[in-house]
């Protein structure tokens, strides 16, 4: 899955989108703003304002929109997104939802309506105010756009909600739903009602803490909203460009051409030495598990898919791709997330077994299979020629096929049987509406159980907490018996920023996208 997507650490962490998301998606996730500062922030600075930030994000202008409520297939859209839209709530501290354009929300007793009470000050720049409608009006567009966003709002029943007044929006969900806000952490961009397909061919008022200056393909230019409703802003502008390739974007910042690069290499931070760039890290956060769909031969024999994970040399990946920026993982997507269950063994490398199971399946010679894989987040394209040689050792034929970086989440992800995807940080529940429960609108896996569907619902109706996360754990351990994921470690995110940078978010996901509280040193 790809972030978009929607990045949580245990009690901080929530995902994109996707994004996979895909598209960002996956990058549904989240720490919170108010405490993740770059390393080089001194505590004993006051901020200054004034300043360009120059953000080279990943990005493709081949899969560029203006719309944010379709597929979000780049980080320079969602950065944009994030900075000129309102949204209701943010992933906040210890993983609780923040308020934005949302000053409170409670729900019935049955957990199946939420009353959200919205901010009375908050303007389009055009210099309408925001009202309960606007807010309708954008949640129901991004229902109906579902096919596009992989189902964001998929839990909400749209036709039964309805607007209180001005100020006050109340959301139908189609089933007893305890985290409804967390769901609406960074994705419910609120526009103007009425906004149509057609509006976005340019710039859509917007009532976030920047306007658009201009927009192309590859390059946005963004200015301070000084009408925003939020704490002002430091920047007077950002400029936002898009570059598909992680080398391009570090490079951009090592020349100068660039403040910031989102996404880089370890290679490229090792490359940096201590003398260069503020290296920003988001701890654990990034994954490129390898998908197999469970629908499609030879992945649709549990014993195959088992075999796959048993042949998997984990430390190897980790040291390889991550280069001592990583821990190995146990095939569980989210293993950062409050749910992840306890006492679960540790899947360890059994190449006599693998070959054993993979002769039980038919397969004594093993499989012929294709690898896809792509180079939009850095190392995805080592962790699958790795892999390939690991598989190789149980007589399996793995070609890795590279496919552009522009296409792959719209060509390969949740099409092909087998290839590698990747998540930014999205929270375990997130995972499960996107990709994981029968009716998901992109299961990446093609994993059907309804027991597994069964037991979701229940979790997301139990308000206590810990006995939610109980819950979650519980299918979690039936998704480790008998997905279609080998996911073999985390590794840390990391950017490239320069020296005289301040306040930029360390979360995962969508949160990091929200940097309208970063400052430049004089």
């Amino acid at each position: 899955m790809r972030p978009n997507t929607l990045p949580r650490k245990p009690h901080v962490l929530r995902a994109t989108l996707a994004t996979a998301t895909a598209g960002l998606l996956l990058l549904t996730g989240c720490s919170s703003s108010d405490d993740a500062q770059a390393p080089a922030a001194a505590a004993d600075r006051q901020p200054v304002d004034g300043g360009t930030l120059r953000y080279a994000v990943s990005g493709s202008p081949a899969t560029a929109s203006n719309d944010p409520h379709g597929g979000l297939g780049n980080e320079s859209d969602v950065l944009r997104f994030a900075l000129t839209y309102d949204v209701l709530t943010l992933p906040g501290k210890d993983g609780e939802p923040a308020p934005r354009l949302a000053t409170s929300w409670k729900p019935n007793k049955a957990l199946d309506r939420w009353t959200f009470t919205l901010r009375d000050d908050a303007k389009f720049t055009d210099g309408r105010p925001v009202r309960a409608d606007d807010v309708l009006y954008s949640l129901r567009r991004i229902a109906a756009k579902a096919a596009e966003n992989y189902g964001r709002l998929a839990d909400f029943d749209m036709k039964a909600s309805r607007a209180d007044g001005d100020h006050t929006v109340v959301l139908a969900t189609r089933a007893p739903m305890a985290q409804a806000a967390n769901a609406l952490e960074s994705i419910s961009f609120v526009v103007p009602e009425g906004t149509t397909d057609k509006d976005f061919t340019k710039a859509v008022p917007g009532s976030g803490p920047f306007t658009v200056r201009s927009s192309g393909a590859q390059t946005a230019v963004l200015v301070r909203n000084d009408g925003w409703w939020g704490p002002r802003p430091h920047l007077d502008r950002l400029e936002i460009q898009a570059l598909a390739d992680p080398q391009a974007r570090a490079n951009a910042v090592l020349s100068g051409q660039a403040d910031v690069a989102g996404s880089v290499s370890p290679a490229a931070v090792k490359s940096a030495g201590d003398s260069g760039p503020q290296v920003v890290r988001r701890k654990g956060v990034t994954e490129y598990p390898f998908i197999m769909r469970t629908d499609t031969e030879p992945f649709d024999d549990p014993r195959v898919r088992e075999a796959f994970r048993l042949a998997t040399d984990r430390q190897a990946l980790v040291d390889t791709v991550f280069l001592g920026y990583g821990d190995i993982a146990n095939d569980l997507p989210t293993p950062y997330d409050p749910s992840y269950p306890d006492g679960l063994p540790q899947r360890r490398r059994d190449l006599a077994k693998a070959k054993e199971l993979l002769e039980r399946a038919g397969h004594a010679d093993g499989p012929n299979v294709t690898l896809h894989t792509t180079t939009a987040y850095p190392g995805m394209d080592t962790a699958a020629t790795l892999y390939a040689r690991q598989l190789s050792e149980i007589g399996v034929q793995a070609e890795v096929k590279v496919e552009p970086a522009d296409t792959y989440w719209t060509a390969v992800y949740a099409k092909k049987a087998f290839y590698t995807g990747y998540y930014g940080g999205i929270s375990f529940p997130d995972l499960v509406r996107v990709s994981l429960l029968s009716a998901s609108p992109t299961n990446e896996t093609a994993w059907k159980n309804e027991e597994f569907d069964a037991g979701f619902t229940r979790a997301m109706g139990t308000l206590d907490a810990d006995r939610r996360n109980e819950l979650l754990a519980g299918i979690q351990r039936d998704l480790w018996k008998d997905g279609g994921y080998v996911v073999w470690g985390t590794g840390d995110g990391l950017d490239l920023a320069a020296r005289g940078v301040r306040g930029l978010p360390t979360g995962p996901g969508f949160q990091r996208m929200f940097v309208d509280q970063v400052w430049m040193a004089k």
